[in-house]
């Protein structure tokens, strides 16, 4: 089932991308971060729509969590390290650490153990398109595109044109 379509995705990426300029307090401070793989599309498509509203671009980088997971050990992890590429400091920075779909908040964990490894932020403030709930750890999205409650038998599905040829977001059995 499809829960979002192309035009309605674009309204809602350029609507987070307004809210994390207003969160940051303006572009000044403002730093994206993307989760590999799709948060890093995410991150990128919020760092175009502030540039096309605000005429900056701000800095962007790219968390890789593979190693802060905390299947790692356990075998069920088939996650790749392909390392993260963050070129700025963070200090001084609110962080707009960007996923596509809030679950568990175990991404989230990963993400903020991999992020602290890097650099201490002033701020980090968590931004998905999807919040679908079930949390297993006590962590919530400052800003969200859209709530979709699901069962834990179902699953969300974020396609980007540039990862999978599409724009859509899709709800499977």
């Amino acid at each position: 089932m499809t829960v979002l379509e192309e035009i309605e995705l674009r309204r809602m990426i350029r609507r987070l991308a307004m809210q994390a300029v207003e969160c940051a307090g303006g572009t000044e401070n403002l730093a994206l971060v993307g989760i590999r793989t799709r948060g890093v599309v995410l991150a990128k498509r919020l760092q175009q729509e502030i540039f096309a509203a605000e005429g900056v671009s701000v800095p962007l980088g790219i968390l890789d969590i593979a190693l802060y997971r905390d299947d790692l050990l356990t075998g069920g992890c088939d996650a790749v390290f392909k390392g993260s590429e963050i070129s700025f400091p963070l200090e001084g920075k609110t962080v707009i650490l960007c996923d596509d779909v809030l679950y568990t908040g175990r991404t989230v964990r990963a993400a903020l153990a991999a992020l602290a490894g890097v650099g201490r932020a002033d701020r980090v403030k968590l931004f998905c398109l999807i919040d679908r709930g079930h949390r297993e750890l006590p962590f919530r999205a400052e800003g969200v595109g859209k709530s979709v409650p699901s069962g834990k038998n179902e699953k969300i599905v974020v396609h980007f044109r540039e990862t999978d040829g599409e724009d859509c977001v899709l709800l499977l059995k």
